[in-house]
């Protein structure tokens, strides 16, 4: 099953990069099925028209330095989860936890900007990428890592898979160009939205996961790092409802937003070199170094795993320890753009 995963996942990659259409995984009588569910799903999901909060700021007052070493820049660029929208305070969304997490790992203070825009789709990342290089003018820093949440939307709205890898391979290339680290957190496992019924549920799952592998190919092979967001959250989700999901049941609640910060801190640390652990695999761990799309369907069946680039073909799955949060409040507002 993972090969047959993996061979869908290369095949939609690789019409990403060179420009062809969508690859349909559903048949016409299926997508007349999925369309009446969506129209039942909308009727009892809850939508939500909150703003989410901003939490743009610096982070890690207490570890400001006179030794000359600049803060770090952490920005986030996505959809309503890179926002945090489903909650009201800025400590509580994913930018402002990630933000506080890594100030106090690097002990240096982060500046942080979020871009993300509530229901965005891939194609959105073009107008994002050029927020965050363009602030500042041409002699501006780039962010020292980025940090995209996106895909959701693209299953919802039906755009097509390889086109959707098409725009987020694109914008990890131009930030990667630019100088910046980039993780992406993949596609959420959309199967997990509570009053979602079958067989809509086993077609948004399906989808989210070959959305969620193909995303870690293109990702990978334009030198990023992908976290799998699906399946960690699932199970927890699908457990704790009413703990994990907002008032809208569909956005995360506070505790979900910190559950996913928590899977994409260690490697958002280790791709600035600030995590402890060797970047080499721990086969006791079920880690290993693999053909890229054999590790991209492996980690979209398996939340919070890492997945990065070696020497092509290949890639490096980790499973990283997690480590607890620290509370997330900025100590000051930036004055213009960072």
């Amino acid at each position: 099953m993972t090969m047959s995963r993996a061979r869908v996942a290369r095949r939609i990659a690789t019409a990403a990069a060179v420009g062809g259409g969508g690859i349909s995984l559903l048949g016409v009588a299926a997508v007349g099925v999925l369309l009446t569910e969506v129209r039942l799903a909308r009727r009892t999901v809850g939508g939500s028209s909150d703003t989410p909060p901003c939490a743009d700021g610096r982070y890690g007052a207490p570890f400001h330095h006179d030794d000359g070493r600049p803060p770090l820049r952490l920005a986030f660029l996505g959809d309503s989860t890179a926002a945090g929208q489903g909650v009201h305070r800025p400590r509580q969304t994913p930018g402002a936890l990630l933000a506080s997490g890594l100030a106090a790992l690097s002990e240096l203070p982060v500046e942080f900007r979020n871009v993300a825009l509530p229901g965005a789709q891939s194609n959105d990342l073009e107008r994002q990428v050029e927020l965050i290089l363009g602030e500042g003018g041409a002699e501006a820093r780039p962010p020292d890592v980025c940090v995209i949440m996106i895909g959701a939307n693209d299953v919802t709205h039906r755009m097509p898979l390889a086109e959707s890898v098409r725009h987020l391979s694109e914008a990890v290339r131009r930030l990667r160009e630019a100088g910046s680290e980039v993780v992406v957190g993949t596609c959420p496992d959309l199967g997990t939205i509570e009053p979602v019924y079958q067989p809509l549920r086993w077609v948004a799952r399906r989808l989210s996961r070959q959305l969620a592998a193909a995303q870690t190919i293109g990702v990978v092979e334009n030198g990023g790092r992908t976290v799998s967001l699906g399946d960690l959250l699932g199970p927890e989700f699908e457990a704790h409802p009413r703990e994990l999901f907002g008032p809208d049941n569909y956005h995360p609640s506070a505790e979900g937003y910190a559950t996913a910060a928590m899977a994409v801190l260690p490697t958002l640390c280790a791709t600035l070199g600030l995590w402890p652990e060797e970047e080499r695999p721990e086969p006791g761990r079920g880690e290993g170094i693999l053909p890229v799309e054999q590790a991209a369907a492996e980690a979209a069946a398996e939340g919070g795993t890492e997945v990065s680039g070696r020497r092509a073909p290949w890639a490096l799955l980790k499973h990283r320890r997690r480590r607890q949060l620290p509370d997330a409040e900025p100590s000051e507002l930036p004055q213009i753009g960072w």
